[in-house]
């Protein structure tokens, strides 16, 4: 595993707490791996998910320090979103 995942599993961890998510998301870092956010936690994984999100490592670190907000990170085509809308907007609010 990659020290850009396990650097971002502990960053979304340090954002989200230990109870994890009520919907499954992964992130898909490109180039990297995947990690998966669900009621279980946070973990390296690319199992399948009601949402998915895409960006690049860069990205994904600018959203975690809070230099770049996910929403505008969507709408400027830096971060893609693949599955449930709502779920992507949600887990923004909380990492934003």
């Amino acid at each position: 595993m990659s020290d850009v995942i396990n650097g971002a599993v502990e960053a979304l961890k340090a954002k989200l707490g230990d109870g994890g998510f009520d919907a499954s998301v992964k992130f898909a870092i490109r180039e990297e791996g995947s990690i998966v956010v669900d009621s279980d936690g946070v973990r390296a994984s690319d199992e399948d998910t009601a949402c998915t999100l895409t960006a690049s490592a860069d990205t994904f670190e600018a959203m975690m320090d809070g230099s770049l907000n996910p929403t505008v990170a969507f709408m400027t085509g830096k971060l893609s979103v693949d599955g449930d809308m709502g779920i992507a907007m949600r887990l923004g609010a909380l990492l934003g």
